[in-house]
Formats: C-alpha cells, structure tokens, sequence
C-alpha cells in the first residue's frame, strides 16, 4: 500500500493532471488511502478476524493493486515523447496521450465511487469494534545472528546419532535399509543429515536427496546421477534408462544413500531398484513421517528407527541456548512459563526453535512476552500446536518481512534458493522499502538475513564467511506460506491443468506453475497467462514441454515484473533436435524488472530491440541466443546481466553506465571496441571473463583481445570492481598481466583458469581481498609470503603444478601470516607430493577448515599429508579429495586409513570426509 500511496503523491505533483480534473480525484484516492493503510496495520495484529473484517480487508488490498495497476499504465501511455521526433510525430504523441489522460480520468473516478462504498461499507458495520488495536512490534535483536553461527538443531541427537552411526557401519555385507519416523518438524533430516556428514567418507560413493509430495521421478534420478558424478548425457528422460545407469555404476562400490522425507510406496519402489543388493556392505537411510512407508522400506534387512520427541531437560536446552536468555532459566516465573510452552511444543524442535527465534526478537524478553507466546498457543502438544507455532512466527514478523517471506511461494517444494535470486525478485516487486540510507540490495539482503536468523528459512549453502548463499524451506513452513498466500490472494500455486480451470474467476496477482510429466507444459502456460492479464510474477517451473505457443500472449500481462522460466530438462528429444523458443513478444512488457530463462538444452530467440524495457534491471539468461537485442546496452535500468549464450555482444556497452553486474563476458566472441569499452563501466562491480578457444589467443587478434582487457581492467581498478572471476581458460599464462594495475577495491578474485610462473608481486596491494583463487607452475617460500601477509583474506584456493625446490612451510602467528583465513584449499597435480607442505606451530590460528586434492599414487606414502597438521589448532573440518585412475584399490584404502588415523589424532578432532 506505501508503494500505491507514493504513486499517487507523484501523480498529484504532475502539472499536467489539472489538464483534465484529475487532481482532486488523486487527491480523494491517497487521503483515503492512508486511513485505510492504518487500520490495515492494526488488523494484521489481529490473532482472528471477524468474518466481514476478513472480506473487506480484502476488498481493500484488490482495490489497490487496481488502483497501482491504473497509475502504471497511465504512466506508460503518456510517457516523453521523442526529442528528435518530427512536428507531425509530436502531434500524434500529443493527441494520443490527452486520449490516454481522459481514460485514466474515468478509470480514476472509478476507483474513488469503489473506495468510497468500502469506506461506507467499514462504516456501516462498524467493523472498528472487531478490532482490539493490540501491537506485537518485533525489534531484531543486536545479538541474534550470533544464534546462526552456533550449532544448531543438535541438542539431544547424540544418542540417536551414535546408535544410527552402529547400524550403519557394522560389519553385515548385504544392503541394509535403515527407516527413520517421526512427526513433521522432529528432527528426521537433521538426524540423518548428522550421519551422513559423519560417516559418507567410508563409503566409496555417497547421496543425499531430497524427496517432494509429487515427487518429478526424472529429474530426482537424473539428480542422483549427477551427485554420483555419472557422466553421461541429460536428455534421456526415460526412468529405465535412468535406473538402469546408477545401478550400473554402483554395481561395485560400497554406496550410502540417504532418501530424505519420502511419502508413498510407490515411490519407494521405483527408487530402490537403482540400488543394487551388491554384498558389499552398501547402505540406505529413509526418513518419513508415514508409518507403513517407513515399514516398508526396512522390510529387507533393514532397522526402523522411531524418532522420539526432546525430553524435558533437551527441549530446556534447546529453547534457552537458541534464546540466549541462559541468565533467567533459573527464574522460578520464567521456568514455570517455559515448562509450559514446552508441553505445548510436544518435544518437536521446529516448534521449539521456532518459539525460542520469537523471543530472541524480542528488545526485552521479560515475562510479559514469554506470557504472550504462551496465550498464543493451542491447549494441546502435538501437530495442531506446531501449526500454531508456525502461525505465531509468521504473525510476529514485521510489516516489511511478511510480503517477502510469502514470496518464497512461487519456489517448489525443496528447490534450493539462491540468496541472489530471491533479493533481486524482492526488489524488482518493489517489496523492499527504499526509504533507509542503505542502498536497496543491502536492505534485502539484511531482509533475507532477518528471515534466516529467525529459523524460517534453512540455509543451504554458506560461504567462507558463514554467509547463506542459499536456502531452502521446511515443508511444514511452505504449507504455511501456501495457505498464507492462498488467504491473502498473494501467490496462486498450480500444478495441472485441473488448476489452470479453476483459476478462471479469480483475478490473481502472481503466478507459479510447477508441471511434472511429459505433457501439458505450453498448453497449461498457454490457458494461464491468457486468462490473467493482472499478473505481475509468473514463474514456470518445468522439465518438459515447449512454452513458444504461449510466447505471443505474454503482452495480454501488461504488468509483469518478473519473468522466471525454469525448463533445465526438455523432454527426452534427440540432441541434434532443436528445441526453439520465441520470446520476441517481451519487448511489449515494460514494467518487466526481472527475467531469469534456464533452458539450457533450447535455443531462445528474444526481441531485435528492447529499449522499451525501461525498468528492467536483471537479465539472466541459461540457454543459446540466436542473437542479442541490438539495443541491450541502451536500457537505462539495467544493473545485472548474467548470459552464457556465445553469441556476440551488440556495440555501446559503455552506455551502461549504471551496470553492476556482467557475467560470462567472452574475450574472443567481441569486438575490441567492447572489450575497450567495459574500462568504462564506472559502476561495475562484479565482472567474470571466459574464452574457449585457446589457439585464438596466440594469434594477432587473440594478443589483441588480452591488451585491449588489460587495458580495461586497469580503468575499473580505481572504481568499483569488487569481483573478478576467469573461468573457462584452458590454463592460459597470465604472466602479462603483472605489469598491470591491480583492481584495488577486490573483494574476490578468481583466476584458477589463468596460470602464473610464480605468485604476482601485485596481490600484494589488494588490502580488502578476501577470497583468492590461483594457480601457479611453482611456488618458493617468498611467495607465500605475499599471500600470507595480505590482511583479509578468508578464503585460499590454492594449485600448484610443479614440484617445489623446496618445502612450502606456513610459518607460525608470531609471523603474522594468513591472520584471518578460515578455509584452505590446496591443489597439486600428479607429480607433487603433499609432503612438500608443512605447517608450523601457530600457523593459519583461524583455519576453520582444510581441503586437500591429490591422486591415489600419491598417497601410496603412509606419511603423504602435509607434516605439521596438528598445528592447527582450531580446525574443525577436513575434506580431502582423491583423483582416481593411478594405484591400486588396496594402495588406496591404505592411504585412506593412514589419513584417518592422523586426523584422528588431531586435538581439535575435527570431522574428516573423503571423497
């Protein structure tokens, strides 16, 4: 509603609105707007709102969004016209936006009759008097996101965990099916997660996946095949096939398999013929909450593991430590008030720690507040009481944070979100207010962190820093999201064509189709745009189909915003069959913001000029381009744009002055006025180079091309440039560019596909680098050195491709090298030994974890690790990575043990994967 009432404020500013008596009626519109807003406001503290309270509410909301529509197209239709236009060209524009005023101006004194009978309608029934007019404001505590950084969800799972650990790793060589049940929200998939994490590295091949209510049976095999690292082509799509290739390439090897949140049988029964009975001591976890799909999964020696709820004394552990209010647990008040929220929990930690993240938000957390959370709950422990405690989280978020934690509905069941991709669709809806000093992408991310830090998202992927990357969300809160979203018309989710129908008397605002199946894709997208002019988020989410029949009737939704079309398999076609997609018509959508096209297998043909996309700002694009728009860099707002098409970019990228991203940008497909021209890009920020063909850079051109680079890179050093990644080199000296000067505001720098003789002088003056990617021929202590004296870096991939002179030796703290690094990555190629690293006592003192990659023939050396690796005192994690294809089976599980036992010597034991 801030967004409508700003509209119109704007609307009333505009001289030319007094042209045709628009401005009182404006002026009606925003005061009895902002009236309404507050008792909005009121009514979302509201635990149940009275049936009429309910409808109008409603009523109100749909008159908004129809109120923003009107303002929209008014705005469009009478927008500048052309400088250069003729005198005839300026009358046609003239006549045709007084047309466009004198509709508007009907549509408007529309609006107000419709906005005066709800306001009458609010009178007449007195519906102030349902409303209580009680305030539950949520202040973010300071110290919460300390909460994320701490272990969480592993009170009480020693016991089970350990028990599991026994079943699994005994000494039985026929396959074994262990069934984990228990409610929703009790754990299973952090139980079972725990035991993978621990126990995947004595297993020669190992998964863990994810499975939905309708689960898509293609893509969740094909997903097994790709965890498993099957090479092998993407297009076949028929299950046999699927089943057939992992049950060939686990015939003999010992596999963990993790299926985690299994429903039915019969999914069970397809899944389990691609895990062959291979008397090799092979092992299968299941968790489910349906008691004769857990029985049937074990039925072959097999364990059922029933999961029970917390005790007393866990679910106390669990609600104080998440609440860090440890200092009042002995507080007779507060205990005698949490013991009983804990009933009411039933043991569940979802419930708990969904509890425990509503009053860490709170400023005070006094009794009055754990008092109120207490009356918010049902009477009864158990499933009804977890639905309440999920509604109470969603009640006690903020204004700003509720519309964008319903958002993540247009995602399928156990997609994993990228932290980027829900920011930037957040803003291009214009759901993150704007109104901080901060720019708008570090609201959203703070958003986005909020909604971590209160436990209603579940991160994913971290990074060095312990930052979520991505997430993914809880089935039982994404019922809650869905049922939200359904109530308050926010998102309409559809899955088949009996969905679509349903849909015809509805008007809806955002739009997700989820298809399955071989059929139905481009007829169901089809009836489903058509039918919904008012749409301003569509997203389809696809493995079949082709979507070029329902291109032409995207302008029939004039005010879309965001544009996600995700068809990552086409159904099982030939390779050599093209599959084409025509999206020419999205040149006639000018509020899109956002568009984001995955279909890697298909060939997208998009518009010849796009410059009536004013608005948009993200355009990312997985697929072949028949070409770009001829006028790409000429949008004004564009800021992100992510393709990986080869074709050639258009000339004027150095209109682009207000781009911040640019990624996969190929050296040897643009011209050198391009190339010159990205040094011009004042506001870049992150930018990733790649080129493919390696004997083009050894001709006249190719040289060219890396000058006319280094020429660039050296202009957008003293700028913005925070990012830079090569990828896709096949291992290019880069040695040219030490007579450059660096980019010295990098944050991250990526250069493992760019090869140096020796460690660059110039890393040495990037203060702010925290992460580093690189690879070098040789390496002398010197140069590491350089590396480690460099103040803020955290991250460290590190490859060496040629036996050392001498040993690499990381020195200890006293001299202050590698202050702050947490993860080590170190790479070396088949001829140099691991020996050749060493580290001192003190060395790397916040080395959280270490990687190391290296060939079988290479740990045939009992005492082949790096010497000196319980020095590093506070490690926590060891991964080590071995390429197959030198040595024997036996040299390896030797080598293997060997490792494991000096880890398991480490002070700080910490957790040890091999891969």
């Amino acid at each position: 509603m801030e967004t409508v009432l700003a509209k119109l404020a704007e609307m009333i500013g505009d001289k030319s609105t007094n042209l045709i008596d628009l401005t009182m009626d404006t002026a009606f519109l925003r005061d009895e707007l902002c009236t309404v807003n507050a008792l909005l406001m009121k009514l979302e503290d509201e635990d149940e709102l009275d049936p009429q309270v309910k409808d109008w509410s409603n009523q109100v909301r749909e008159l908004g969004y129809d109120i923003e529509d009107c303002i929209d197209d008014f705005t469009h239709r009478v927008g500048s016209a052309d400088a250069k236009a003729g005198f005839i060209q300026k009358i046609s524009h003239f006549v045709d936006t007084m047309r466009a005023r004198l509709e508007t101006a009907k549509q408007i004194k529309v609006l107000k009759t419709r906005l005066w009978e709800v306001n009458e309608r609010r009178k007449r029934y007195k519906l102030e008097r349902s409303i209580s007019g009680s305030s539950s404001v949520v202040v973010v505590d300071p110290r919460l996101p300390a909460l994320y950084r701490e272990p969480a969800n592993l009170v009480g799972i020693d016991g089970p965990r350990d028990e599991l650990i026994r079943w699994v790793t005994d000494e039985k060589e026929q396959l074994k099916v262990v069934s984990i049940i228990g409610s929703g929200g009790s754990g299973k998939t952090t139980l079972a997660n725990e035991v993978y994490r621990t126990v995947k590295g004595q297993f020669d091949c190992h998964v863990f996946v994810s499975v939905s209510q309708r689960p898509d049976m293609t893509r969740l095999l094909h997903s097994i095949r790709l965890k498993l690292g099957q090479q092998g082509s993407s297009y076949t799509c028929e299950v046999k096939d699927l089943i057939d290739g992992i049950r060939k390439f686990l015939q003999h090897k010992r596999y963990f398999i993790i299926v985690d949140d299994l429903w039915d049988i019969s999914t069970w029964d397809i899944l389990s013929c691609a895990f062959p009975e291979n008397n090799l001591r092979s092992r299968s976890i299941v968790t489910t909450r349906i008691e004769n799909v857990a029985m049937a999964c074990c039925t072959h020696q097999g364990r059922l593991y029933r999961l029970r709820p917390l005790s007393d004394q866990d679910s106390q552990r669990l609600l104080f430590g998440r609440t860090l209010d440890s200092e009042h647990a002995c507080s007779s008040e507060i205990k005698e008030i949490s013991t009983e929220i804990l009933r009411k929990c039933g043991g569940l930690p979802l419930a708990i720690i969904t509890v425990a993240s509503i009053i860490a938000s709170r400023p005070t957390r006094k009794r009055e507040d754990w008092e109120k959370i207490l009356n918010s709950l049902g009477s009864e422990p158990g499933t009804n009481s977890m639905r309440q405690i999920l509604n109470l989280s969603y009640k006690d978020l903020p204004r700003h944070l509720k519309a964008c934690f319903l958002y993540i509905g247009m995602y399928p069941e156990d997609h994993i979100i990228q932290r980027v991709d829900l920011v930037r669709q957040w803003i291009a809806e214009g759901l993150v207010n704007n109104s901080h000093r901060q720019g708008v992408e570090d609201v959203a991310n703070n958003y986005f962190d909020d909604l971590v830090n209160r436990s209603l998202i579940e991160p994913e992927e971290t990074d060095y820093n312990g930052k979520v990357m991505s997430c993914r969300v809880h089935d039982m809160m994404l019922d809650l999201i869905i049922s939200k979203c359904i109530a308050e018309n926010f998102i309409s989710v559809v899955y088949d064509s009996r969905g679509i129908r349903e849909l015809h008397n509805t008007k809806i605002r955002r739009f997700t189709l989820k298809l399955n199946g071989p059929k139905g894709g481009a007829t169901s997208a089809d009836k489903a745009i058509s039918i919904q002019p008012h749409i301003r988020s569509f997203a389809l989410f696809a493995n079949t189909g082709r979507i070029s029949e329902c291109a032409p009737l995207f302008p029939e939704s004039k005010f879309l915003r965001v544009l996600i079309l995700d068809l990552q398999e086409i159904d099982g076609r030939d390779r050599h069959e093209e599959v084409r997609i025509d999206l020419t018509s999205l040149s006639q959508l000018f509020l899109l913001r956002y568009l984001k096209i995955h279909a890697r297998t298909s060939m997208v043909k998009l518009p010849t000029r796009i410059q009536g996309l004013r608005h948009l700002e993200t355009l990312e694009i997985y697929c072949r381009l028949i070409s770009y728009p001829s006028d790409l860099f000429y949008l004004p707002g564009l800021l992100h744009l992510i393709v990986t098409s080869h074709s050639r970019f258009p000339d004027g990228i150095s209109n682009a002055k207000f781009l911040h991203t640019l990624q996969y940008f190929d050296l040897l497909e643009n011209s050198l006025e391009t190339i010159h021209g990205l040094g011009e890009l004042m506001n870049l920020r992150i930018l990733t180079i790649r080129c493919f063909q390696k004997f083009l850079l050894e001709t006249d051109t190719g040289r060219s091309a890396l000058d006319a680079f280094h020429s660039s890179l050296g202009k957008l050093g003293s700028r913005n440039l925070k990012y830079l990644s090569v990828v896709r080199y096949p291992e290019i000296c880069a040695d040219t560019m030490s007579s450059i000067s660096p980019p010295h505001h990098l944050e991250t720098l990526d250069l493992l596909a760019w090869w140096f003789s020796r460690i660059p002088q110039w890393l040495a003056k990037l203060h702010n680098l925290c992460s580093l990617d690189l690879c070098v021929r040789e390496v002398m202590q010197e140069d590491v050195s350089i590396l480690g004296a460099m103040p803020s870096l955290m991250h460290l991939q590190f490859q060496v491709q040629e036996i050392p002179k001498e040993k690499i030796i990381i020195h200890g703290n006293t001299a202050h090298l590698f202050p702050v690094l947490r993860n080590f990555q170190f790479k070396c190629e088949r001829t140099v030994s691991l020996q050749l690293l060493k580290f001192e006592a003190g060395a790397m003192p916040h080395l959280r974890r270490l990687e190391i990659e290296t060939t079988e023939k290479l740990l045939e050396w009992y005492g082949g690790m790096p010497a000196g690796m319980e020095h590093l005192l506070g490690l926590k994690e060891i991964c080590l990575y071995i390429l197959h294809g030198q040595g024997t089976e036996s040299e390896r599980m030797a080598a293997e043990s060997a490792f494991r036992s000096i880890t398991q010597m480490h002070p700080s034991r910490p957790t040890i994967t091999i891969i």
